[in-house]
């Protein structure tokens, strides 16, 4: 009997300590999808319900070796980027990721739920430079947004002109998460000529950490399965929406979504 390996994905993250976000996240989204979830380390968080007490980044070499190792041996069918700490590893990741022939999907974390820095001040310049333009989906919140284009969205009517500067900066589609506004979260996937709006019930639950690593590696491997990216985005957001929904208290903080829902 033959048997055959399923769609490979490969997240390039930080790890959480706390298991609710990060690489951590990444796998059991990718598991949950049926999918073979691959990881490069580009840093280690030491972080918890309540915060982020401490990071550290890999040296550039030791991430460019994952790469390497993963990239040359296995493949992949599909990418996702997460926290990548510094301009040095931005810069690394990306000119790997360059001579990929697969979707990537990037996360531009910049900060963590609880409001810790994750990404250098520096290093913003290098992922609106280097990273975005090697980006199939780039997934930005609003802080993200503001980071990287300086446009403030303050309303829904707001979503499109981000979603253009976004995609001014090169990836091919920009999703633009307007879950912090008021009302319904309303998401916008832009293209520049095709625009997608996606709306999803508001839960009454507290404990969100870890969607936006989710959203990303969900959509990532739904290319991998090879959907279009407007319904890699929609069924991404189906399952993030359930797994908020069914989001569970850990420790004396913010608890995480719950990546096995469906399974439930």
């Amino acid at each position: 009997m033959t048997v055959s390996a399923p769609p490979l994905v490969l997240t390039v993250a930080g790890s959480d300590s706390g298991g609710g976000a990060g690489i951590q996240a990444d796998l059991k989204t990718m598991h949950a999808h049926g999918v073979h979830g691959m990881s490069v380390v580009a840093a280690v968080t030491a972080q918890n319900s309540v915060g982020v007490q401490g990071f550290w980044e890999l040296p550039p070499e030791a991430v460019r070796a994952q790469l390497d190792s993963v990239l040359d041996d296995i493949g992949v069918h599909a990418v996702k980027t997460g926290m990548l700490a510094s301009t040095a590893l931005v810069e690394t990741v990306a000119a790997r990721l360059a001579t990929v022939d697969a979707p990537v999907v990037v996360d531009p974390v910049g900060v963590s739920k609880h409001g810790d820095a994750l990404l250098a001040r520096d290093a913003v310049a290098a992922v609106r430079a280097v990273l975005l333009p090697v980006a199939t989906v780039a997934t930005p919140n609003l802080w993200e947004v503001e980071q990287l284009t300086g446009v403030k969205v303050v309303d829904e009517s707001g979503l499109r002109e981000a979603a253009e500067a976004v995609l001014a900066l090169g990836p091919r589609w920009a999703l633009i998460k307007g879950g912090h506004l008021p009302g319904e979260p309303a998401d916008l996937l832009f293209d520049g000529e095709r625009e997608h709006r996606f709306t999803a019930a508001r839960h009454d639950n507290r404990h969100t950490h870890g969607t936006g690593c989710t959203l990303a590696s969900a959509i990532a491997s739904r290319l991998a399965l090879g959907d279009t990216v407007p319904a890699a985005v929609a069924a991404a957001k189906d399952y993030v929406t359930g797994a908020i929904a069914a989001g569970f208290p850990l420790g004396a903080g913010i608890g995480p979504v719950d990546h096995a829902w469906r399974t439930r």
